[in-house]
């Protein structure tokens, strides 16, 4: 029997395109799903309830004034659609912590995690017991404190930082990234990411029968063209025309090119959607349009130590 895969990466918080991937495993007859990092959004949009029982948001340039339960529903589904965070407050409320980063962090971290939560009870209640194998890592945007709760799940995997079994398959998995100008949560220099690589790849018995499940693509690769940023996280602009750079990592680049498994899975660099064989190693990324809806992914069908077929998708 072939392993079906099916791959998506950098959700970032939008639940329509979450809710999509769940629904992929059947629609595209996968028996595994892997989601591969970034899942978490970035941004809290506060909806305000006034003493008159109004509720007043601002949500990407639209003020909205809601008079009825129902559409506050409505509301708060858009917004995580669009992969934000909904959150209910008070004007005196919002008064106290407008000035208060160290309030809105904790806020946004506590809305993150019970969002991580929501999504997590949802692949259980639709997809457990449907012989569907369902793996997440974080990303580099991810905190650590999203593992504790997959981890809970007894359904649910996270194959983080080890070597997991998939079908006749080894999946190595890191969403760990070399440094970006962001400074994200999981980022660290080349050398230790290429620990955790040596590491993690001295525990696969076989790796024309590996993936690496790896959210940072290789090094100038054409799956990592990004536009080069200034100091002040601007586009380098030359001869009118964006500056374009590889933001992958070198070392995961140095990973394949020493190790060559079966297949590489990747994502990090939204705009450079695509595949590349690096040796014998089919590198894919298929990119992302979350803020759109757009669920990027790609189909994968292994068979023994071979890649029977693959297509990269969107819906």
């Amino acid at each position: 029997m072939s392993t079906k895969i099916f791959f998506a990466t950098d959700l970032h918080g939008s639940e329509k395109c979450f809710l999509k991937f769940v629904n992929a495993g059947k629609f595209y007859k996968a028996n595994t799903l892997i989601m591969g990092g970034d899942i978490t959004g970035k941004m809290i949009i506060p909806i305000v309830k006034e003493p008159n029982g109004k509720f007043h948001a601002t949500f990407l340039g639209s003020k909205y004034t809601i008079k009825k339960e129902e559409e506050l529903h409505d509301l708060e589904k858009t917004i995580r659609f669009t992969g934000y965070y909904p959150y209910l407050t008070t004007p005196e409320e919002m008064s106290q912590i407008q000035d208060d980063e160290k309030k809105v962090h904790s806020i946004f971290v506590e809305l993150m995690l019970e969002n991580v939560k929501r999504w997590i009870q949802i692949a259980e209640e639709r997809l457990k017991g449907s012989g569907i194998n369902f793996y997440i890592t974080g990303g580099n945007d991810d905190i650590s404190e999203i593992e504790e709760i997959i981890s809970s799940s007894s359904y649910v995997v996270d194959p983080e930082d080890k070597v997991v079994q998939v079908g006749e398959y080894q999946m190595m998995s890191t969403g760990w990234s070399n440094p970006t100008p962001w400074k994200t949560p999981r980022e660290c220099s080349e050398d230790q990411l290429w620990s955790k690589l040596e590491k993690m790849s001295s525990e696969v018995t076989d790796m024309r029968k590996c993936i690496f499940n790896l959210h940072v693509p290789p090094i100038d690769s054409g799956i990592d063209t990004c536009p080069k940023l200034d100091n002040d996280l601007k586009p380098v602009i030359a001869g009118g025309e964006i500056v374009m750079m590889g933001g992958g990592s070198t070392s995961v680049r140095k990973a394949i090119e020493t190790y060559q498994p079966l297949i590489g899975l990747h994502g990090h660099i939204h705009e450079s959607k695509g595949f590349v064989k690096i040796g014998n190693t089919l590198c894919i990324n298929p990119g992302s349009e979350y803020s759109e809806g757009i669920l990027r992914g790609a189909l994968i069908e292994l068979d023994g130590s071979s890649i029977k077929n693959f297509l990269l998708t969107q819906g």
